[in-house]
């Protein structure tokens, strides 16, 4: 009899090591080694990459001769899932949806699992937290009634393997990848080993038999996916759904896609009766603004292809520590101490003695160039305890010597200041030529951070 083989994986961050240690080498925690018995499966393991479903073993090609196809896409009826995922779902495709716990990631999949089931595609539902009666509960308060809507309860991977090859699907849904388990590994679920391995056979699954397969997968605490880091390497496609559990909204976001860009977003409500697209989210966004409120000013970011008109605000007030504190929401934390070194230094504000604190309103995060200088004008509207006007946009990015810069897609950004009504546009004098301006809307080109003040505060 062959001697079995055992090694451990560390559940946190996956270090391998051929004996069991209190204290994991690779993240310095302790007690999350796991033993895990290697057997050694029939078969070669990644067949699915070498060879065809016919057995024909493939071979090197020259890329010239490749015929190009665009993958077939398959659209659902969220408009802002498509646009995420890059115009569709692509047949063969493993996508993995991350996000808190309660912020609907099950009510988004099975809502789309009902409008696919509506267009005559076989869809499978496989649930491994939810009794088949809870998740009946969920599909009655959505409005989900459909034949080619199977729901199946099960954690057993041989077992789901089983049921897919006997129902066929065009779509399999797994909620959650953490619940489910392989019982050749004897790890516990949701363990590194078990989720490395469960990913990797239905990736296989995908791929051989052309299923389109959405995997939900638990956060930590810190926000990322749970378990191996490898996880989100092995997917095509890795999405987040984010947003506060107490807030309506919803904003779905691609960090990882193989079929698309990953600078898309789509922002959702969440209702009674499920998820609603949010057509218009710049009006969404700036609906509660404060009238004539110091620290409060509007800018255009880019988000994918699609402008979003977002209020920064910033409260400036004197410290009462020995170092004065500096806290943003929804911006880069480290890009506010060297905005504020920037008016310090080429502008003459005393900033040193004032706490900052700033926020982007609505719970959207923002990280591109161009709202540097929105950002420096609501710290010296409210330094000052000057207002801008509320019909003004601001545009720009800010460089240490104090000067603006020129900003990608000027145009999408002021044909969406022009759609909800704004009357002025600041941005970098740089962006004033080589395009047509829309009428109705007044552009105030400047050069540094002081002009750009001059401009945007009442006095």
């Amino acid at each position: 009899m062959a001697k079995r083989k055992t090694k451990f994986l560390c559940n946190d961050c996956g270090y391998e090591s051929p004996k069991w240690m209190g204290k994991c080498p690779g993240c310095g925690q302790w007690n999350t080694m796991v033993e895990e018995v290697e057997k050694a499966a029939p078969g070669r393991r990644g067949a699915f990459l070498h060879t065809q479903e016919s057995g024909i073993r493939s071979k090197p090609t020259p890329i010239t001769t490749i015929e190009n196809v665009s993958e077939p896409r398959i659209l659902t009826d969220l408009v802002e899932l498509n646009r995420v995922l890059g115009g569709g779902v692509v047949k063969g495709s493993l996508v993995l949806i991350g996000g808190d716990p309660g912020i609907g990631k099950s009510t988004l999949l099975l809502q789309v699992s009902s409008q696919l089931a509506v267009k005559k595609h076989l869809v499978l539902y496989i649930s491994g937290e939810e009794s088949l009666r809870q998740t009946k509960l969920r599909a009655d308060r959505l409005g989900v009634q459909s034949e080619h809507l199977f729901v199946y309860s099960e954690t057993n991977l041989e077992e789901i393997s089983r049921t897919i090859d006997a129902t066929n699907p065009n779509f399999v849904i797994i909620d959650s990848i953490q619940t489910v388990f392989h019982p050749e590994i004897t790890s516990a679920q949701g363990s590194v080993s078990q989720v490395r391995e469960c990913t990797a056979e239905l990736m296989r699954i995908a791929k051989t038999k052309g299923i389109a397969i959405f995997i939900v997968g638990h956060v930590t605490k810190e926000g990322s996916i749970a378990g191996p880091r490898i996880l989100e390497h092995m997917v095509d496609t890795v999405l987040y759904f984010e947003g506060e559990r107490h807030h309506t909204y919803r904003i779905l976001r691609a960090v990882k896609n193989r079929f698309g860009s990953t600078n898309e977003m789509g922002i959702f409500e969440m209702k009674e009766f499920g998820l609603e697209e949010v057509e218009n989210p710049s009006e969404i966004f700036l609906e509660e603004r404060s009238q004539g409120a110091a620290g409060s000013t509007v800018v255009a970011s880019m988000e994918g292809t699609r402008p979003v008109l977002v209020e920064i605000q910033a409260l400036i007030s004197p410290t009462s520590f020995g170092n004065p504190r500096r806290m943003a929401t929804g911006i880069d934390h480290n890009r506010v101490p060297l905005l504020m070194a920037v008016l310090e230094k080429r502008v003459g504000m005393l900033l040193q003695n004032q706490d900052a604190y700033l926020k982007v309103a609505g719970g959207v995060k923002l990280d591109e160039p161009a709202i540097d200088l929105a950002i420096a004008v609501s710290i010296a509207s409210s330094f000052r305890d000057k207002p801008t006007r509320p019909t003004d946009c601001i545009i720009g990015e800010v460089g240490l010597t104090g000067e603006v810069r020129r900003v990608s897609r000027i145009e999408q950004r002021v044909q969406e200041a022009v759609k909800l009504g704004f009357e002025r546009v600041i941005l970098p004098a740089n962006n004033l030529s080589g395009w047509k301006a829309p009428s109705g809307i007044q552009l105030i080109g400047v050069a540094s951070v002081s002009e750009a003040l001059k401009a945007a505060l009442v006095e």
